[in-house]
């Protein structure tokens, strides 16, 4: 889709005419860098205009409920898949099926979003700790890993949410159980996602429970003394859901931006980054699909007990 010139008037001089363009306004989840290349790609493809809002999944979701009055969002990236089921509940997203997504496993698209990639919950500990490597998650509960763990915060972190609500249908009361283990035994949970990980980079602590992988293993590839295990007990995806809002101007152009992400050069520019990407042909240097025990829990019903799950842990944790 190329600039058009739409003539806006005449003079007995000749034509007057106007560059018109339409702009997508796109809200964005991290990681920035990606975000910032996939827009640029898409504008280079199609000529069209993207006005980009990063910040974090919690973030965009209040600034898109904030402005229901007068939208401004045409699609979302969000890092939480809650977020797209919830939209997709309240009647606020519009159904599209791109056609690469037939490429996308089914679990990781419906009729009204499907994801960009997904990150995967792993233990993420420094290699130069003198602790035993863990290999489940409640090893983690052990007293050799007292005041040596930390946890990103299920009210700040989407992943670490998706984690405790994969756990717990998992595992069952058990899930408890293990949570309050883990406090028992010293856990620490500053914040969000980066706040649990930068103890661990720093020495300060040696393991994150719940860490995102593809932030770990990027920073292993920058040569940070870091490392991540996928626990042999079964682990979660965080599934990154492009939505295209019901609410929406720009229909046409921002079921072309769906397209673009799920284009062959859109997910190799989420391989890049370490995320795992939505197609299953894409390759990418870590751990796929097919090499990872994924819990299978009803997302659907997660999204709709959310709150009750993060009061639960808060309540187990003294939060």
């Amino acid at each position: 889709m190329k600039l058009k010139n739409w003539c806006v008037g005449f003079t007995l001089l000749g034509m007057v005419c106007s560059v018109s363009a339409e702009t997508l306004t796109v809200y964005s989840a991290g990681p920035k860098g990606l975000s910032k290349e996939l827009v640029a790609g898409f504008e280079k493809e199609t000529g069209a205009k993207v006005s980009l809002y990063q910040a974090t999944g919690g973030k965009i979701m209040a600034r898109y409920q904030a402005e229901k009055s007068n939208p401004h969002a045409d699609v979302m990236i969000s890092s939480s898949l809650g977020h797209a089921i919830t939209l997709t509940k309240a009647g606020e997203l519009l159904a599209y099926q791109s056609p690469n997504a037939k490429h996308v496993p089914d679990f990781l698209k419906s009729a009204t979003y499907v994801s960009q990639g997904t990150a995967v919950l792993a233990i993420a500990y420094n290699t130069q700790s003198k602790l035993p490597v863990p290999t489940t998650w409640s090893d983690l509960t052990k007293p050799i890993y007292k005041n040596q763990v930390t946890m990103p915060d299920p009210r700040k972190s989407g992943s670490a949410l998706t984690l405790v609500e994969g756990l717990s249908e998992q595992m069952g009361s058990k899930a408890w159980t293990l949570f309050s283990a883990l406090k028992a035994n010293g856990i620490l949970i500053p914040g969000a996602n980066k706040a649990a990980l930068n103890p661990v980079l720093q020495g300060a602590k040696s393991v994150v429970f719940g860490a995102v992988d593809y932030i770990a293993l990027d920073l292993k590839r920058k040569g940070e003394t870091i490392n991540v295990v996928y626990p042999t007990d079964g682990t979660v995806l965080a599934p990154r859901p492009i939505m295209i809002l019901k609410s929406t101007k720009h229909a046409v152009l921002a079921k072309k931006f769906v397209d673009y992400m799920l284009s062959k050069q859109g997910q190799t520019l989420v391989a890049k980054t370490l995320i795992l990407p939505a197609r299953s042909d894409i390759k990418s240097d870590r751990p796929g699909f097919g090499e990872l025990k994924l819990i299978n829990f009803d997302t659907v019903s997660a999204a709709a007990h959310a709150e009750q799950t993060r009061d639960k842990f808060a309540n187990i944790m003294g939060q």
